[in-house]
């Protein structure tokens, strides 16, 4: 059974938990323990600690997400009507890829049940694991990745943190529909690298633009199934992590507010936190992370999938030679765009879709400006 390569809690832990009032999340939280896995049937959201790092240089031999566990554990309970689990960790395989296979059934499981699985790592190319888990689903997958780098790598080279977006793109069945990068920095990046981002119409945004806008992500989020946080693209005097130091990157809050963002979104299934250097003030950042994910989780609107269309209304856009099509949600006031149906193309999605987009790229469609993220889709959707 999938499950079984997970190991249970560690009884420090236990103890701790069993030390808080029923406010505090450890208070009501399911533990998979030496002597119970938690009833899944409740459970909407699970934590999964995924102790595997050779794919990165410079890292602690062992990570140890004890200090995670406690920092969450002892945070107040939001008003939240699901259930949570901590499910325990994954060990290192005998080899690297024994560990992606390990969380690739285990995850793919659990997104079965409709759980939404929170990955605490380990190396970022723990993605790669994430990404192949929906080879069983048989879907499409879009990846949004917050990181300060697009992790692009030499096709022989080996599987890693710098090198897994590669992997995804060549490596078969090829699933991967869209990478949306949020927070690059571009001197960490080759002109080569952004070059690609452009020729496969994969979308990124600089740290700088969200950062002055941070509302800028939410759409993004709202059309990613996965989700791929590198705590590298947070500053080190917010992280607390000096081994890598990061002078430039997201403050706390906005790492928690896109956090949010992801967790609000109905589309998003998979969740991941990784490049944790098992620093005590990064420990504490992840919780709180995970907290406002969970905080996220609790507003999801269920508007994804697109359901009936008398719940929005209709903006028919036209332009000199064609026309775009918009539709606004009457229940929580966001965005779509129509990626029409190509008859002569290849179109991967079969269909016409929505792409979820904001109020200003319709102002900028009055005016007769083609939104960015609208033209690459409709490209990729016929290549």
């Amino acid at each position: 059974m999938e499950f079984d390569f997970l190991v249970p809690i560690d009884n420090e832990i236990i103890d701790f938990k069993n030390e808080l009032s029923a406010q505090h999340i450890g208070g009501s939280i399911a533990l998979h323990t030496d002597d119970a896995f938690p009833d899944l049937n409740e459970v909407k959201i699970a934590l999964l600690g995924v102790l595997e790092n050779r794919g990165a240089d410079n890292v602690q031999s062992v990570v140890d997400l004890s200090a995670v566990r406690k920092s969450f554990y002892g945070l107040f309970l939001g008003n939240w009507q699901m259930g949570i689990a901590d499910l325990g960790d994954i060990l290192p395989g005998n080899t690297a890829m024994d560990t992606y296979f390990a969380v690739k059934k285990v995850v793919a499981s659990l997104i079965k049940k409709g759980i939404v699985p929170i990955v605490i790592g380990g190396s970022q190319d723990l993605t790669y694991a994430l990404y192949r888990a929906y080879d069983e689903l048989e879907q499409m997958v879009n990846l949004v990745a917050i990181d300060n780098r697009f992790d692009f790598g030499k096709e022989t080279e080996r599987l890693s943190s710098t090198s897994y977006l590669t992997k995804m793109v060549i490596d078969s069945p090829n699933n991967l529909f869209n990478y949306c990068n949020i927070g690059y920095q571009t001197y960490y990046n080759s002109q080569e690298e952004i070059d690609i981002i452009e020729k496969l119409y994969f979308d990124a945004y600089r740290l700088g633009e969200i950062s002055n806008n941070i509302a800028l992500a939410e759409p993004v989020f709202r059309d990613a199934d996965v989700v791929s946080l590198d705590l590298t693209a947070v500053k080190s005097s917010d992280s607390g992590n000096f081994n890598i130091f990061a002078p430039n990157g997201f403050n706390g809050k906005e790492i928690c507010s896109l956090s949010r963002y992801a967790g609000i979104s109905d589309k998003v299934s998979l969740f991941g936190i990784f490049n944790h250097y098992n620093t005590v003030q990064e420990a504490v950042l992840i919780a709180q992370i995970i907290w406002y994910f969970i905080e996220g989780y609790q507003f999801r609107s269920g508007e994804y999938p697109f359901g009936t269309k008398e719940n929005y209304i209709k903006y028919i856009v036209p332009l000199e030679e064609d026309e775009l099509v918009f539709y606004k949600s009457n229940k929580t006031d966001r965005w779509w765009i129509e990626i029409p149906f190509l008859i002569n193309g290849n179109n991967k999605l079969k269909r016409n879709t929505l792409l979820p987009c904001s109020y200003e790229e319709y102002l900028a469609a009055c005016n007769q400006e083609l939104p960015e993220r609208w033209w690459k889709a409709q490209r990729k959707n016929s290549v």
